[in-house]
Order: C-alpha cells, then sequence, then structure tokens
C-alpha cells in the first residue's frame, strides 16, 4: 500500500517541486517495512539534487528506479541494512557525495566508478571485502573513507596520477597487508589513515607524497619496531623523515675497509665487536628516548577524592527521548598558545563527522567549567520553552532558533545554488516532528547545551579556560557514547603533545587583546606537559542512583603503546 498521504514528505516534495528530500527515523522505518520497501513515488521526483534516506533498518535494497534521479548531488543512504546497491547508480552522472556508510554491503557494482562527478565516496561500516577496479575513472575524487571493512588490499588502478584530486584516504580498520609503493602517484593526498591494518613495512615512496600533513598507521604489526612506537605517537612530519630514510637497517654506511685486510683480521674484528656493542646500547638509547618522548599521560581523579565534584541528573523522560549521556571534566588542557584553540575546535568537528555520523549517532558539546553551576540535570522542554543563548547568538527558544537556521539555510541554499548546506543547518532535519526537546540545565534553570545543535554562548571555552566539562550524548547506545569520549580524549592528549612540543607564541592566532597572565603556583609559564587530568563524573537518576560513571576501568582502555592510563 503507497497511499501518498502515509508519505507526506514525498508528496510534499513533489507538489511544491523541491530539490531535497530527507527521510529518517524510527517512523519511515515503519513505513518501509509495512510497504515492503519505499514509496515509488520517490523514485519519480526527477528535481530532486539532495536525497538522504538513513536510520531505517527494514531498508535493505534501492530498486533500480533510482536512474531517473539524474540530477542527483548528493545520495546519503547511511544507517540503513542495504545488502546491495543497483548497477544503475551508474547512471547518476551528476552525482558528487555518496554515502553508503554503516550497512551490509558486501560487494559494489563497478558502475560506481563510471560517476565521473564524484567528490566524495563513504562506504564505512560495511562488509566490503573489495573495492571495484576502475576508481581511477573519478578523477574529481577528494576524500574517500572505507574504514570498518574487510577489505585486504587496495585496486591496483587506485594508485594513479589520474586521482590528483584525492587528498584523503580513510581505510582504518581493514585487513590491508600492503601499501603499494605507488602510493607517490596520489600528488594531492593530505591525510591517510591506515590504523588497525595487517601493514608489515611502508615504503619510502609515501614520504614523496608532498602534502602529506596527517598520517595514522597505528595499531599494524610492523618489522621495525622503532617505526611501530613512532607511529603511536610521533607527528607526521618525524614519521615521514625516517621511512624517507629508509628506516631501520637500511641505507646505513660502509663498513670500514680494514673488514677486508686479512692482516688485520683479529683486530678488526674485535674493533667491529665494540662497535656493534656500542650500536647496540645506541639503538637501545635511541628506542627509550624515542619512547619517552611519545608518553602520553592521562591522570583519572576518582569521584570519591573530589567530593565537590560536579553530578549530573537525568530526568524519566529522556529515556524515549535522547536517553545516553556520559561526562567528565578535564584540566591541563593547554588552549593558549598559537593555533591550540583551533587545531582542539577542528578535531571536535571532525569526530563530529566521522564517528558521530554527522551527529547522528551522537553529539559532543564542551564547556569552560568556571561558568557551569551544579548539580546539572539533563532532561527535556517543549520547543517553545526552551530558551539558550546559542554559540555566537542572543538569547532565543528552540523554537526560533530552528526557524532562523531553517531560514538561513534556505538563504545559503539560494546564495550558493545548491541544496547541500553548512554548519549547524546540516542538523536541522535531526529534531523534525520532536514534541520535546534535550536539553542540558545547570542549578539556576539555564539551557548550557541543546543537542545535537548547539551548546550555550555562557560557558563556551576560550583560551584562557583551564578546565573543561565535556558531554556526550547519543540516542543509539551507553557505549557509543563512551567511544566518542575515549576518541575525544585521546585527541585532546595528542594535541596537547603537540602544543607542548611547539613552541608558539601566545595569541600569535591573532584571537584576543587579553596579555599573558602569569603562571600559577606550581605552573610554569612554557606549560610543557601534556599529561591531562580527567575528573570522574557520576550520571544519576532520579533518585540519585548511579547510571553511570566516567571514566571507568573499563574506557580509556584502546591498546595504545604510549598512553598511560594511571588511576
Amino acid at each position: 500500500m503507497d497511499d501518498s498521504k502515509e508519505w507526506p514528505e514525498v508528496e510534499k516534495a513533489g507538489k511544491e517541486r523541491r530539490r531535497e528530500l530527507v527521510l529518517q527515523g524510527a517512523a519511515v522505518d515503519k513505513r518501509i517495512s509495512s510497504n515492503g520497501g519505499l514509496n515509488p513515488a520517490i523514485y519519480s521526483l526527477t528535481l530532486l539534487n539532495y536525497l538522504e534516506i538513513s536510520q531505517c533498518p527494514s531498508l535493505t535494497e534501492i530498486h533500480d528506479d533510482i536512474k531517473h534521479l539524474t540530477n542527483l548531488q548528493s545520495l546519503i543512504l547511511c544507517r540503513n541494512k542495504l545488502v546491495s546497491i543497483p548497477r544503475a547508480i551508474g547512471g547518476l552522472g551528476s552525482v558528487k557525495v555518496l554515502d553508503l556508510s554503516v550497512n551490509n554491503l558486501r560487494v559494489l557494482p563497478e558502475e560506481i566508478t563510471r560517476l565521473a562527478e564524484l567528490n566524495t565516496l563513504n562506504v564505512s561500516c560495511n562488509s566490503l571485502e573489495a573495492l571495484p577496479e576502475g576508481l581511477s575513472q573519478c578523477t574529481k575524487l577528494s576524500t574517500i573513507n572505507i574504514s570498518k571493512n574487510h577489505i585486504t588490499a587496495f585496486p591496483d588502478d587506485f594508485y594513479s596520477e589520474r586521482l590528483d584530486l584525492l587528498s584523503t584516504v580513510i581505510a582504518s580498520d581493514n585487513s590491508i597487508q600492503e601499501l603499494s609503493a605507488d602510493v607517490h602517484k596520489l600528488s594531492a593526498l593530505k591525510m591517510l589513515d591506515l590504523s588497525n591494518n595487517m601493514l608489515s613495512e611502508i615504503p619510502s615512496d609515501l614520504s614523496d607524497c608532498s602534502k602529506l600533513k596527517e598520517i595514522n598507521l597505528r595499531g599494524n604489526k610492523f618489522k621495525d619496531k622503532r617505526l611501530e612506537k613512532m607511529v603511536n605517537g610521533c607527528q607526521t612530519k618525524s614519521i615521514l623523515d625516517y621511512i624517507r630514510a629508509g628506516s631501520r637497517g637500511k641505507g646505513k654506511g660502509k663498513q670500514g675497509e680494514d673488514g677486508d685486510d686479512a692482516e688485520a683480521g683479529g683486530r678488526n674484528a674485535d674493533k667491529r665487536k665494540r662497535q656493534q656493542q656500542r650500536k647496540k646500547k645506541k639503538k637501545v638509547d635511541e628506542e627509550d628516548e624515542v619512547e619517552e618522548l611519545d608518553k602520553m599521560v592521562v591522570r583519572v581523579l576518582h569521584v570519591s577524592d573530589a567530593p565537590t565534584a560536579l553530578t549530573v541528573k537525568v530526568s524519566e523522560e529522556m529515556k524515549d527521548i535522547r536517553p545516553y549521556l556520559v561526562c567528565c571534566m578535564v584540566r591541563g588542557m593547554n588552549l593558549k598558545p598559537g593555533n591550540a584553540l583551533k587545531r582542539f575546535l577542528m578535531a571536535q568537528t571532525k569526530l563530529h563527522e566521522d564517528l558521530c555520523g554527522k551527529r547522528t549517532t551522537a553529539t559532543i558539546a564542551t564547556h569552560d567549567t568556571q561558568f557551569l553551576k551544579g548539580p546539572l540535570v539533563y532532561g527535556a522542554k517543549p520547543p517553545a520553552q526552551l530558551k539558550i543563548v546559542p554559540l555566537g547568538r542572543k538569547e532565543v527558544t528552540a523554537v526560533e532558533l530552528m526557524r532562523q537556521l531553517q531560514l538561513e539555510a534556505d538563504e545559503q541554499r539560494k546564495q550558493k545554488k545548491r541544496q547541500n548546506v553548512s554548519g549547524l543547518h546540516k542538523y536541522l532535519q535531526l529534531l523534525d516532528g520532536k514534541a520535546l526537546y534535550p536539553c542540558l540545565l545547570d542549578a539556576d534553570g539555564n539551557v548550557i547545551s541543546f543537542p545535537p545543535i548547539t551548546n550555550s554562548e555562557k560557558t563556551k571555552i576560550r583560551k584562557t579556560t583551564k578546565e573543561l566539562f565535556l558531554e556526550v550524548t547519543s540516542s543509539t547506545s551507553l557505549q557509543t557514547c563512551k567511544d566518542v569520549m575515549d576518541a575525544l580524549i585521546l585527541k585532546m592528549v595528542e594535541l596537547n603533545k603537540f602544543t607542548a612540543e611547539h613552541k608558539e607564541e601566545v595569541g600569535s592566532d591573532g584571537e584576543g587583546d587579553t596579555p599573558p597572565e602569569p603562571a600559577a603556583d606550581g605552573e610554569t609559564a612554557s606549560e610543557t606537559s601534556s599529561e591531562l587530568i580527567i575528573q570522574q563524573i557520576r550520571t544519576v537518576d532520579q533518585d540519585g542512583n548511579l547510571k553511570v560513571v566516567y571514566p571507568s576501568k573499563t574506557d580509556l582502555s584502546k591498546d595504545i603503546s604510549n598512553l598511560t592510563v594511571i588511576w
């Protein structure tokens, strides 16, 4: 039964000749399940240039009729249960963004390689064992994410000079055994993530990728043990310099000519023995030095050691709205020098785009603890009653904020003549049809966070922030919150280490005119330590019963050799 009244979004898009359609969530999934698939009318909306169908476990296939949507520029089919993609997809010649992540795909049709305008391809979190040959035909490809699959190798033509715009390759959590020496042909490569694969060597040719700024090789068992240690903590430049030199055991100087002198055989044997002993000692010293320099430390303060620590009470109604929440406080994050604050905010944005699934899976919010007044309450309010001072704006109700953002999104589309929007405008549909909006309130009832949209200007972090309050919320699972928080803290300690190693001037990015504050007792002006101190935060129900404490002993437990967690 395909009564158009059951698909009001589709009917509205057709009547108003809309160019964008978003279908997601439990209500849509129920319709797909009862109808045995999508409403066929969707495939007649030939004006669409943005189509998103996501978070629908009942959606297992897309009909061949999708070939009629020839104006599509963005096709988002993530977080469903798709087991196949029709070959007809190759006829969507205008598609620039194709997101098939978090499905049950085992194979991709070769016709994908016909998408000549394709800029971004995301097939992460599937069960793919290989990519189709011919990706080099997608000459406008800029970003590809194939993480969390079962892929053993890149196609032979992937290392092609034709892919001269390819800047980001995310291939973590696969079974890739080899990186070809032809990787240097990817001249635009800026970011390469091959973490948690089965690599044993890295070709020196990788160092010829002149634009490469970020590389992640963690979780591989390299033959070169020094390289294995370096990839767990050193910056990209240091790793590439080491690879360029040929890694350990390669590029060594010649032995002394006396080694061939039979008359001095005995003396030379002793000499070589002493040289080998010195080299062995030097090797051990170098490895110890690298290990010490690369060490990152997280110190956890137990909640019992801080009786005045903040607590968060979760209201009963949240179980049906956005039930999962973890929080903690962080000290020792140095945001003053140079671009430290910008780097942190960019890292948070990247986590939102990747691990948080563009905020559909989870949302991060960060606050300056000095502006918080506890205890905090995680609850919900009707849109007209929820008031917040959003980042960079004046106080508004949630209804007014959503209206403003929608108007801004429409204006963006008109000005840029495209359907995709940026910033907060990308997340408006996540609250469609909600009678209550989630929010985090302080002791005075002020809303300090409105997930997944924004948090408050009143508690925003600044260069002078010394203690951060971190929150992660999700409608998916508690473990999702913990995984995201783990990743955020790990990124913070990495950034703190980078800041400590690079002596940037305070305010060198042009932000703020406030002179540097004098160092407090026990604090040095240089802020050379990268150690972070994490204060546990308890989340309780309305009766005060413990729901979760973060971090617990099972958190922050990833196998990262240079990360030390002190309890």
